[in-house]
């Protein structure tokens, strides 16, 4: 609610700076990569929190109270997908073979998956088979989950519109979350057989990045008649550790077209048309050979710089100046001692804050591997470097 008087309601203008939520000052700093401004204090995601209550972590701790986080400094708009498509209606999930000590299960997304009997966390999955194999797969069996019209699709849209305008009248940026490209492909064919594809079926390719594209264009056209823009979040894990896991030619011909007419779209329809609109590119892997190529786009913000892979956020703010960098932590290294904790963040968070546009996070989910008292020491450590 705008109580200025001057239309500045976080939707029709940004909210003034001493109306907004400390958390969202501090994010909205780091998005604009202001020198020697405090770190925002949080974590990219936890595989460790059974373990940690084995050592001491009570059932119902307050993960921010305990690692000294911060409130969110914004607010996500979902609907549009993440790791897999936003399919209405999602695919049955039942188990379709049982092999002993295995058994292929059939997830929301269509694939058949190899889990352990029973077991569906603590290990990678082995997908063994995908939806979509030719057109005939394409159009009967998934296409058609992906109409913007789909009966359900928009059941709870004033009450998350009327929640998000709330956020947004605090200060706080207002992200829309959507698979990437990539990532979509890959759900759909898998890894190997996208590329196959690619070369062999170019024009399918083509009418799934469409149909990928007017989903999101009609998901953000709504949300958009209730709120503006801060970012644009594309989940696109397009790297592994060597690179790129398809060719520049390629990203450049099947994904950045769609991309580029997205973004174009989503800025002219911003209520507030003065408001700048992060594109922000989440990848594991190398993501190095990529920075150029997401620039090109207009890329403002990249996560989460996987240190195994070879990353080093220190020396990609360095060659990237107005890139915000967000990740870079080794889980590695919080898995052995304190020393090695230190001389890790030392490199590292000191060199940041003057630079500006970081938050240290994990280079992934916390793994179990992590100690609860290792990573006590590295928030602190967090705490006493980042301000």
């Amino acid at each position: 609610m705008d109580t200025t008087g001057t239309g500045a309601d976080g939707v029709h203008a940004m909210v003034p700076r001493d109306a907004m939520c400390e958390a969202a000052r501090k994010l909205r700093d780091t998005y604009a990569v202001t020198p020697g401004a405090p770190f925002f204090r949080r974590e990219f995601g936890f595989y460790c929190l059974e373990r940690w209550r084995e050592q001491g972590l009570p059932a119902d701790a307050d993960l921010a109270e305990w690692f000294r986080y911060d409130p969110p400094g914004n607010h996500q708009l979902g609907e549009l997908g993440w790791c897999e498509a936003a399919f209405v209606p999602a695919f049955e999930t039942k188990i379709i073979e049982d092999r002993g000590a295995h058994e292929v299960e059939q997830d929301h997304a269509g694939r058949h998956v190899l889990y352990f009997k029973g077991r569906r966390n603590g290990f990678m999955p082995e997908y063994i088979d995908h939806p979509v194999k030719d057109w005939q797969t394409w159009e009967e069996n998934v296409k058609w989950r992906l109409d913007p019209a789909a009966p359900g699709r928009f059941d709870s849209l004033e009450t998350r519109m009327m929640t998000a305008r709330t956020r947004a009248a605090e200060g706080l940026m207002i992200s829309q979350g959507l698979i990437g490209g990539y990532m979509y492909l890959r759900s759909l064919m898998g890894p190997a057989e996208l590329l196959y594809m690619v070369c062999e079926s170019p024009d399918l390719i083509h009418d799934c990045m469409k149909t990928w594209f007017e989903l999101a264009d009609a998901v953000t056209a709504r949300h958009q008649q209730h709120v503006t823009f801060d970012e644009l979040f594309l989940a696109e894990d397009i790297c592994y550790n060597h690179g790129a896991l398809i060719s520049p030619d390629m990203m450049r011909a099947f994904l950045f077209p769609y991309y580029a007419q997205l973004i174009t779209n989503v800025k002219s329809r911003q209520i507030d048309p003065n408001r700048h609109l992060y594109l922000h590119i989440d990848t594991d892997g190398d993501a190095i050979p990529v920075i150029p190529l997401y620039r090109e786009l207009g890329m403002d913000v990249m996560s989460p710089f996987e240190v195994a892979a070879g990353c080093d956020v220190v020396e990609v703010g360095r060659v990237h100046p107005g890139l915000a960098v967000f990740g870079g932590i080794d889980k590695r290294v919080l898995a052995t001692t304190r020393a090695d904790i230190d001389r890790h963040v030392e490199a590292i968070l000191p060199v940041m804050r003057e630079r500006g546009g970081y938050i240290p996070t994990c280079d992934h989910g916390v793994p179990e591997e992590v100690s609860l008292e290792n990573y006590l020491h590295y928030r602190k450590r967090c705490v006493e470097l980042g301000g």
